[in-house]
């Protein structure tokens, strides 16, 4: 059986860390920014999770440019 707490480890380390990194340049614990997203997709009806999503895609794309370039020679 799966354990509630492995389920939450997982998404934690897998996820997309949207409200980690939101939290950490704003200034913000990153609890605060989940319970914030977590209410306003209560209230919107889930039109967050298009936002989510798409912030989620624009970090992993920022990342990987960041990561594949290390010298102006590796064009």
């Amino acid at each position: 059986m799966i354990d509630i707490n492995e389920i939450r480890d997982y998404c934690e380390r897998r996820g997309f860390e949207v409200c980690s990194r939101m939290g950490e340049r704003m200034g913000i614990a990153p609890g605060v920014v989940r319970m914030y997203f977590i209410y306003t997709s209560f209230l919107a009806f889930g039109s967050p999770l298009i936002i989510y999503l798409i912030l989620a895609f624009w970090i992993k794309l920022k990342d990987y440019t960041r990561n594949s370039r290390h010298s102006v020679l590796d064009l």
